[in-house]
Order: C-alpha cells, then sequence, then structure tokens
C-alpha cells in the first residue's frame, strides 16, 4: 500500500488487529465499551514493544553505540509521526509527557511561572479533574483568579457566559476538545480566536478528541494541545503536549534533571534547545516508540470513515436507550460523538455496571473525573458506554438486551 493510501473501512477486519476483543468474560463474548477510559492496542503496537525490550533496550540520545542510536532513531522518529499527524510545525513542537494529566501540569507549571497576582485562567464546566486541579493548584501559588464558564442542561458551553467571562485578564483558556462524560464537542477553533483577540493563550484538552476525529493543531491556532497514549491505542505512561515554539521557548523547564541540560556547573545550568528541555531523565522509550506505530496504525484508517461510524453507534445506542422508562441520558448536545452516559431511575449506576460487567460488558460508572459535572446535574455518577471503531451494532445490541435484562433484576 503506497503512502497516503488508507486501509478500506471494514469494522471486521480492523477487529482482527486487536488480540483483546477476542477474549471471553465470564462465559460472554467480550463486549469493550469503555474506550473513553482506555482503548485496546493493535497487534502492531504489541509487536513494537516486544521489538523494542527484545532487540533494542537501550537509552537514548546519550550512546554512541548500534542500539542506543537505534533506538534513538525509532523514538525521534515517531516524534516525527505525531507532528505530521496533528500538523505542527515542526517535531521540536512535541514534547513526551506521561500524558494529558502531566501535559497539563506542565503547562501549569511551566506557562503558569509567566503570570502575574491578579492575571485569569478561564476554563468550563464540563471539564475532567485534571482540567481542574492544576489550575487551582497554580492560583493559589500564585495569587490568580480561575473563571468558570457555565454550561445547559444539554451539555453544552452557555457561549455568551463564556464571553462575559474572557476579558483583557484572562491569560490562558483551558478547554476540553470533546468531554469524556458527556461527548460534546467543543467549537475550540471559535474559542480560540476569541482567546487570541482578547491576548490570551488556549490549552486543548484532546484525550478525547485525537482518537475520533482529525486534529490540525495549525488549522485550530491552539498553542497548546494535549493527550494520552493509551486512549489512541498506544501504551499507558506516555503521551504528548504540542506547544507553538515560540512561546515554549520562553517558558522555564518544569523539571530537571538528565537530557533537559546544555552545561551544568555548580553554579549554573543552561538549558537545551526543545524538545528536550521539557523531557528531562530517561524517557518512556518504548511507549514514544509504540505511541508512534498506534498514530500510524490510525493515520492507515480513513478517520473520516471512523467518525461516521463512531457516531452512528451513539445514536443507536443513545435512540434504544430512550425507549426505556425512567431513563435519563447525560448529554445531549447538538454536537457530540462516541460517549453515551445515563442514569436509571431508582438504580444507582454501580449496580446496572456490575450487572453488565457479569453479562461480558465493560462500561463504566461513577463521576468519571468530572465531580463537578455531576453536581451540576445532581446525579452521584452515570454508566458510561463509549465507543471505539472497532465496535460494532450487534454489539450494542447485545448492550441493550443486557441493560433490560438488568434492570428488571433490579428494580
Amino acid at each position: 500500500m503506497t503512502e497516503g493510501q488508507k486501509t478500506p473501512f471494514i469494522v471486521r477486519e480492523i477487529r482482527e488487529q486487536f488480540p483483546a476483543l477476542r477474549q471471553q468474560v465470564y462465559g460472554k463474548n467480550l463486549i469493550y465499551f469503555d474506550n473513553g477510559a482506555t482503548s485496546q492496542k493493535p497487534q502492531v503496537v504489541l509487536d513494537a514493544i516486544n521489538k523494542y525490550y527484545s532487540k533494542d533496550n537501550a537509552n537514548i540520545h546519550r550512546g554512541v553505540h548500534f542500539m542506543s542510536q537505534r533506538a534513538t532513531t525509532d523514538f525521534e522518529e515517531a516524534r516525527k509521526i505525531i507532528q505530521k499527524y496533528i500538523h505542527a510545525r515542526k517535531s521540536e513542537e512535541i514534547i513526551f509527557t506521561k500524558g494529558t494529566t502531566d501535559g497539563i501540569n506542565l503547562v501549569a507549571n511551566s506557562f503558569g511561572d509567566l503570570l502575574t497576582p491578579g492575571d485569569e485562567i478561564l476554563i468550563s464546566a464540563m471539564e475532567h479533574h485534571s482540567n481542574i486541579v492544576p489550575w487551582q493548584m497554580l492560583c493559589q501559588r500564585k495569587q490568580l483568579i480561575l473563571r468558570v464558564a457555565p454550561i445547559n442542561k444539554k451539555g453544552e458551553l452557555i457561549t455568551e457566559e463564556f464571553d462575559k467571562l474572557l476579558t483583557k485578564k484572562t491569560k490562558l483558556v483551558a478547554i476540553t476538545h470533546i468531554s469524556n462524560t458527556l461527548g460534546t464537542i467543543n467549537p475550540v477553533k471559535e474559542l480560540a480566536q476569541k482567546a487570541h483577540a482578547v491576548g490570551a493563550k488556549i490549552l486543548v484538552d484532546g484525550a478525547q478528541s485525537i482518537q475520533h476525529m482529525p486534529i490540525d493543531v495549525k488549522d485550530m491556532d491552539c498553542d497548546f494541545f494535549v493527550f494520552s497514549s493509551h486512549k489512541v491505542f498506544g501504551p499507558t505512561g506516555i503521551g504528548v503536549l504540542y506547544g507553538k515554539e515560540d512561546l515554549l521557548d520562553r517558558m522555564p523547564p518544569y523539571q530537571g534533571g538528565g537530557d533537559m541540560i546544555s552545561r551544568v556547573t555548580f553554579e549554573r545550568t543552561t538549558y537545551n534547545e526543545l524538545p528536550h528541555k521539557f523531557e528531562a531523565g530517561t524517557p518512556h522509550i518504548a511507549g514514544g516508540i509504540c505511541l508512534g506505530e498506534a498514530i500510524k496504525f490510525l493515520s492507515g484508517l480513513d478517520i473520516d470513515a471512523i467518525q461516521t461510524h463512531e457516531k452512528d453507534l451513539a445514536h443507536y445506542a443513545q435512540d434504544l436507550l430512550d425507549t426505556f422508562e425512567g431513563m435519563r441520558i447525560i448529554g445531549e448536545a447538538k454536537k457530540k460523538t462516541s460517549v453515551v452516559s445515563f442514569i436509571m431511575e431508582g438504580i444507582h449506576p454501580f449496580d446496572l455496571g456490575t450487572l453488565l460487567d457479569k453479562q461480558g460488558i465493560a462500561v463504566r460508572t461513577g463521576h468519571h473525573c468530572t465531580q463537578p459535572l455531576m453536581d451540576f446535574y445532581g446525579i452521584p455518577g452515570t454508566v458510561r458506554a463509549s465507543f471505539a471503531f472497532y465496535n460494532t451494532r450487534q454489539e450494542v445490541d447485545t448492550f441493550i438486551e443486557a441493560v433490560e435484562k438488568s434492570i428488571q433484576m433490579l428494580k
């Protein structure tokens, strides 16, 4: 297959590349609807993990021997693969992190160091804890002010209220691209334009978007974009912070140690160039290489067909769930993707999720690290079914039957 040519989107054939999907749970064929928490891994990623540790296990950037040079080449090639996929200008703008949370904390500490008392940070009411707590910590440390843009009951950002809160005092807007609980797709390109109009920067939490839609950070014009490998079919413990080069150059390092330095004396240290300035210590080498493999795998698929398929699954599941008496869907935005969160009157989400598990269906229950959002809806949590391109309508049908059976048992 030539470069740029896409693999035909045939779900059956794609599923065959994910070994975890072929197992049974409690004697039932596994139905994995917890992709919002973590995704399964294709065989090419599993093979790459094995190859690194069995053949290329060496430290990078520092060694002159063959294995070190080969590992370094593969690690830096992964950076270029990611750069190309998200349309960053330079590979130096791709910083490897431990994941989305680590990327946000890096920005909170490094970009936050440039802020002064009285400056404001604007987030939304639908944020994951990882895009709330670091900013609260920064505000306490630097005497900043945290503003929260409200949402409506459908789970959509109230644009008028966002506009009122966005002022010349705002120095950073930090917002999720897609809500992990609601599935809401936020208009990040439009929000970036508004932020820049008042002189603010914008960070986009892409943990739930990069696996579901095309990402173009130049077109989006975001200043920062963060995501995690394990949600995009790669290994855990590795992620990416994209930042505009000029901005990253102005930010001080977040951590000190090896590889992020140019020269060290006991009197002073000068820092390395991008991206190494923000990558102190030995990185998750296998993770970075295998994230590159995961992105390469994803880039070989038709992302538009993926979007259509996943939205179809979500709409199909939501329409069927809506037929149950006492069912309440949480998150009904006009623009949403492959997440369906719901609660059933008189039934705790944990109980329903437990019975679904016994029938071989993996869903997530609880507050999904969005406790303020649960408080807004006045609920303890939800059952969340989150879909990936390897899920099918037949699985949704089985899921609906299992929900009905579970409700009958719990009523």
